[in-house]
């Protein structure tokens, strides 16, 4: 497999399939093409298409496969895994790499169904790759050399950001911090909104400011070379009004400090137990 070149004029000679089209397929999808790959390379298997899918104009809809596509990308949902599977036997005895972005699937499962010579990645997107902000964790299988790595590297990086693991062991930690991670940061915004309710302001108000504070943050913190603790220390006067309320949620018994661990222990406890 090393010696295979695979990149992207590979891709649209040879085509992509995407099993799958829904949000994190879709925006997969409109990243591809948005990034140059021709419709026409694009093989689409999804039972219930949306009509944004059927818009598109080019890309092959529930077709036959092609003999020998440079790429198959799994999007399906966890629960559609081993239905979905035997439908990509025929193709699993080339050199076609196969990008697995299904939760909880691991990388086992597919050498189990699909045989040990398929180049596989797995991807752990977010679902903020909807808006072209999201990241991924990437690692491959054995037979997934560096030209392979690089491709999925390439793909996903249409979404947004992409980092490569060390080891399979890694994505249960990478789930319960980027994959579940969004949703943090969305009850973050939801009870700061509630809180400046609760001060005064009106609930639309106070919802507009919590989203642009946590989003303009989180936009400061990727963009500046200080890491998030000094950025902290920036903004905190001594004795003043965010010393005071850091006191509160940096209190290491009951503040964010234990409760992020928690939070972040259980998701990966759950991602392990969904994957055994």
């Amino acid at each position: 497999m090393e010696g295979v070149v695979m990149d992207m004029s590979e891709v649209s000679r040879r085509g992509l399939v995407l099993l799958g089209c829904g949000k994190m397929g879709g925006a997969m999808l409109a990243g591809w093409l948005r990034s140059g790959l021709a419709p026409g390379a694009v093989r689409v298997m999804d039972p219930h298409p949306s009509d944004w899918l059927r818009g598109l104009d080019g890309v092959k809809l529930n077709a036959d496969l092609p003999r020998a596509p440079a790429v198959v990308v799994i999007a399906v949902k966890p629960q559609a895994i081993e239905t979905a599977l035997p439908s990509l036997l025929p193709l699993a005895g080339g050199d076609t790499l196969f990008l697995s972005v299904v939760a909880g699937t691991r990388i086992a499962l597919y050498e189990e169904r699909l045989g040990e010579q398929i180049a596989l990645v797995r991807a752990m997107p977010n679902t903020p790759a909807a808006v072209g902000r999201g990241i991924t964790a990437l690692i491959g299988n054995a037979r997934a050399g560096e030209p392979q790595m690089r491709l999925a590297e390439t793909l996903m990086s249409a979404v947004g950001q992409t980092v490569r693991l060390e080891n399979e062991e890694q994505m249960d930690a990478v789930t319960a911090v980027s994959g579940s991670g969004p949703a943090y940061a969305f009850h973050l915004i939801e009870t700061l909104a509630a809180a400046g309710q609760a001060e005064g302001l009106p609930h639309a108000l106070a919802l507009r400011l919590a989203r642009a504070t946590v989003a303009g943050a989180g936009a400061l913190a990727e963009a500046s070379h200080e890491d998030p603790a000094q950025l902290r220390v920036n903004v905190t006067s001594p004795g003043g009004t965010t010393a005071a309320a850091l006191e509160v949620l940096m209190d290491e018994e009951c503040g964010f400090p234990a409760l992020v661990r928690r939070a972040v222990a259980a998701a990966a406890r759950r991602s392990r137990e969904l994957g055994a």
